[in-house]
């Protein structure tokens, strides 16, 4: 039975990787990356687009096709657009009237084709648009795909290469990661293995809910549900390892080290799991359906991550015993904790300054929090997301020299039949062009306002803040959609942070059955995210450049950082714990710090280098998450869970356990003494 039920556990997990594997491509299938998609029922961008479809036989994705020269068109250049626009007519994916018109400088002529939304095919059906109008044009005429289509092409575009390069370039940073840590060529290969098998899993779970409604996948979630998957596994399994190679040093045989390595392990990484899916699933609370679906998303990952741990991993370490650390196996009767390692001097100086030590320590993160009103946070411009040069921006920089920058992304207005409104909205400063919609429906009119400014520009939002505050009518369209999406992130980040706050205080205390502890931990937490963001204000303003982030960019770092940084808190404070529980708590926290320090630095360094490896998607959203979680992981690791916890804890001593009483330094209990 001893080799029985490992060897089943390791079949198993293939068979599950062996139908979740495949499924790792077809998640674009069933992704959703517009921005219309991810608002809530309420919203009134959304009330204006289920009006609309009262007033159109069919729902189309306008693409914006602008042919361009830096001196007039020719009558050749005029005759060949005629002729590729009535070739595009001739489309299945034409769901409307294609027509063009030129600019008034002739320099430029632009065709509006009003594409059937595709969902994951859009970036196909917009490939073959650009190839249809782009091939063999005369020497200096110049053709772009631009508008909500093109965007949304290039968007879900750079997202083709999220199962293949970002993949292999998280297994190649958490490899080499690995081979430092174990200097073993077969564990880390145990353990990528171990985090492909849970993605499998994780994968063949999102897969079918999101094909079947119940929750909404994008190209950004399911980056981080890959990069959180092979962070979070390679986590829990370096923990599950080095407790296994401690007991090895004091066990003759496999089977009870392992037995006691696992029992040991077991409460921490399912607190910390816990901790962090809890923290997840708060994002449910959020109005956006991007968010929503993340939530549940990124708690899939953990969850499979800690099963895959917690079963295949075991079972393989047992099938191999002491070879799964060759070169270097573990001797029995020798100490794992060298007298001169690095963490026996860095417990050595928290002993013996404690205050000093938290007191610098906290001084430092300060400094980096003096910057936080320097995060720009309020929205970007959808054109700056790319990181790389994309044809829709291109287009869009084109189209705004000939023509109206709203041009293609007109305001939607739905206002009573014979009120003003018409007349009020042509009055408007940024308005450019009114057109309404002949059809009637239900006492209603349809009207299109065409902006002077770019659609997602900071005048299109005050724009249409200012049509919502004059008008008695609805406001919709892709500037409206993008203006709700900015105040419902607005709303999340001021409703969804206490909560998380309150529940992993609520797991702290139960883990640690303890009240000062979880507040403690939580504090500290929150001032290295604070320090994070500061930090990060400093490097996107003055390194990088970036134009800003969007309002979900802090929310996502919170709920990440927060999370994941209780992780190590609570495999620091759960060893201090049981270490406390016989030396008391100076001891037990120096000790406690001595043997985890390496596995949880380790496990900090994993983590911060797979969430970088976000940064090779060209996406503004996706580099700040890169960097926001990379740093601020580091950050925690290296001076908060190092030097911060542990000297506080020293310094308040058994206090810190209250309002339970643990034995005096020195002396030794059996149990813990309720008080």
């Amino acid at each position: 039975m001893r080799w029985t039920l490992p060897a089943l556990l390791v079949v198993l997990w293939l068979v599950v990787g062996g139908i979740g594997g495949p499924l790792q491509g077809q998640l674009a299938d069933v992704q959703k990356n517009d921005n219309a998609s991810f608002l809530p029922e309420s919203a009134e961008a959304t009330e204006v687009a289920d009006l609309q479809k009262r007033f159109a036989d069919k729902q189309s994705l306008p693409a914006l096709v602008l042919f361009e020269r830096d001196t007039e068109l020719t009558q050749d250049d005029l005759i060949l657009i005629n002729v590729r626009t009535n070739a595009v007519r001739g489309n299945d994916f034409v769901v409307g009237q294609v027509f063009g018109r030129p600019s008034e400088d002739r320099k430029a002529f632009q065709v509006l084709v009003p594409m059937r939304p595709a969902g994951s095919e859009t970036t196909e059906l917009v490939a073959d648009l650009r190839t249809q109008m782009g091939e063999a044009l005369p020497d200096g005429l110049r053709v772009y795909v631009t508008g909500p289509a093109g965007l949304l092409g290039d968007f879900a575009k750079a997202f083709d290469g999220i199962d293949g390069l970002l993949l292999g370039v998280t297994a190649i940073v958490v490899a080499v990661i690995l081979v430092i840590v174990y200097r073993s060529p077969i564990l880390p290969l145990v353990v990528l293995i171990n985090a492909g098998l849970a993605l499998c899993a994780a994968v063949l779970v999102v897969y079918g809910l999101a094909k079947s409604d119940v929750l909404t996948l994008n190209g950004q979630s399911q980056g981080i549900l890959f990069i959180l998957v092979f962070g979070a596994s390679t986590d829990y399994s370096l923990l599950l390892v080095a407790r296994f190679r401690e007991e090895l040093h004091s066990e003759e045989t496999r089977w009870p080290a392992l037995r006691t390595a696992w029992k040991q392990s077991f409460e921490p990484i399912v607190a910390s799991a816990g901790t962090v899916i809890l923290g997840l699933m708060c994002l449910l609370l959020s109005d956006l359906k991007s968010n929503q679906g993340l939530g549940p998303v990124a708690a899939i990952g953990v969850t499979a991550s800690v099963l895959a741990t917690l079963t295949f991993l075991p079972a393989v370490l047992a099938l191999l015993g002491r070879s799964a650390f060759w070169p270097f196996r573990p001797k029995t009767g020798t100490d794992p904790h060298s007298p001169r390692s690095l963490w026996t001097r860095v417990a050595a100086f928290v002993g013996r300054r404690p205050r000093w030590t938290w007191l610098a320590t906290a001084v430092v993160l300060l400094a980096g929090v003096a910057f936080v009103p320097q995060f720009k946070a309020d929205g970007v411009p959808q054109t700056e997301l790319f990181l790389t040069p994309v044809e829709s921006v291109q287009g869009q920089e084109a189209l705004n020299k000939h023509f109206p920058g709203g041009t293609g992304s007109p305001v939607v207005i739905i206002a009573p039949e014979g009120s003003d409104v018409e007349a009020r909205v042509r009055a408007f400063d940024g308005v450019n062009d009114v057109q309404r919609n002949p059809k009637t429906v239900d006492g209603l009119v349809e009207l299109r306002a065409t902006l002077k400014y770019q659609a997602d520009s900071p005048e299109a939002v005050a724009t249409v803040r200012q049509l919502r505050a004059d008008l008695d009518a609805k406001v919709g369209g892709s500037t409206a959609v993008q203006v709700d999406v900015r105040d419902t992130a607005n709303r999340d980040l001021r409703t969804i942070i206490p909560i998380v706050l309150v529940v992993i205080f609520l797991v702290l205390a139960l883990l640690l059955r303890a009240l000062l502890a979880p507040v403690l931990l939580i504090a500290t937490v929150v001032l290295s995210f604070a320090a994070t963001l500061g930090v990060a204000a400093l490097v996107f303003n003055n390194v990088f450049d970036f134009p800003g982030a969007d309002p979900s960019v802090p929310l996502f770092a919170f709920v990440f950082l927060v999370a994941l940084g209780i992780d190590y808190n609570i495999f620091l404070m759960t060893r201090v714990r049981e270490e406390s529980l016989l030396h008391g708590t100076r001891a037990g926290t120096l000790r406690g710090l001595t043997v985890t320090g390496g596995v949880i630095t380790s496990a900090g360094v994993v983590l911060a280098a797979t969430f970088a490896a976000l940064s090779v998607l060209p996406l503004l959203f996706l580099a700040q998450i890169a960097f926001l979680v990379a740093f601020g992981v580091l950050l925690d690791t290296l001076l908060v869970r190092s030097l911060l916890v542990p000297a506080l804890t020293v310094d308040i001593g058994g206090r810190v356990w209250w309002p339970a009483r643990f034995p005096a330094d020195g002396k030794s209990a059996p149990a813990l003494r309720s008080g």
